[in-house]
């Protein structure tokens, strides 16, 4: 849940989630209907899928014991370098480092590099005794993240009060690195049309070529490149939807009718039993208005 996503935001989805789940057993008998429902409103859906993947392989492959090596624990959905680092080292306690965006802004400060010009893997085997010196591995990999993101953060980081400074060449230099550019930011046009009738339902379709929200239930959607002319439609709102590093402008179109394409079906626009994602609940929102 973590990835991605900030803790503040993190922590009722996490303490709903185990609650519902005592164990890896329990989680791996539910379906991906139930915990897209949970993960409603985290976005970044796919981890969701890959943690229900992951636990029915851990239950009915590795019989409930969490491989304990990098090349066969990245065999479990989802799990890449960065994750299977930071589950061997808290885990089992293995020499190891999860080096994710914090730990690589801490490691390209001390040494003044750009980050971009650091081979990560190299500079830790290189450097192995002096980091792994202690016994305490499980507590350095979370160290070292939480270190990234309290002290030596994206910005005005901690140097003055840093335990590092002595020896940090960021902290000594007079020309200090500046490797952490922006996201790339992509604006985007879509319109979208919604079918609405007099029950107060929304007809939505997984058949959207949206590739942010794909096979998630949406009205129709087209990217729009210019003019529209959309004249069977009645224009509702123009809005602006923030995903990722996507800035979308949405232009809401609807009509009133009974028929629907083939690909669509009916949902109530205040309860849905359904997983629905945010983006589709603000159109709700948007069309709700209406009645």
């Amino acid at each position: 849940m973590l990835q991605q996503t900030q803790v503040k935001t993190v922590i009722p989805y996490f303490n709903n989630f185990t609650k519902k789940f005592k164990n890896l057993r329990a989680l791996s008998r539910s379906n991906n209907k139930e915990i897209l429902k949970m993960w409603e409103g985290l976005g970044y859906y796919r981890r969701a899928r890959n943690l229900l993947s992951c636990s029915r392989q851990l239950v009915n492959i590795y019989k409930l014991k969490l491989p304990n090596t990098l090349m066969e624990i990245k065999k479990l959905p989802g799990i890449g370098d960065y994750t299977g680092n930071a589950l061997l080292g808290l885990v089992y306690n293995k020499p190891t480092i999860a080096v994710d965006g914090n730990v690589k802004r801490v490691f390209s400060r001390y040494l003044n590099k750009q980050a971009v010009k650091i081979n990560f893997e190299k500079f830790i085997m290189k450097n192995k005794k002096k980091l792994f010196y202690s016994k305490r591995n499980a507590d350095f990999v979370e160290a070292l993240m939480e270190f990234g993101a309290l002290v030596c953060k994206p910005k005005d980081p901690n140097c003055v009060s840093c335990c590092l400074n002595k020896t940090c060449k960021y902290f000594k230099s007079t020309d200090k690195i500046k490797n952490f550019s922006k996201k790339m930011i992509i604006d985007k046009n879509y319109d979208v049309f919604c079918y609405i009738n007099t029950k107060k339902q929304i007809a939505l379709t997984k058949q959207n070529q949206v590739s942010f929200l794909r096979n998630f239930n949406l009205p129709t959607m087209k990217e729009s490149y210019g003019f529209s002319n959309n004249k069977n439609w009645i224009f509702l709102k123009n809005y602006k939807n923030n995903i990722s590093n996507l800035k979308l402008n949405i232009n809401l179109y609807y009509k009133f009718s009974n028929k629907i394409p083939a690909t669509h079906n009916w949902y109530s626009l205040k309860n849905n039993k359904e997983f629905i994602p945010n983006f589709t609940k603000k159109i709700l929102r948007q069309v709700s208005t209406l009645f």
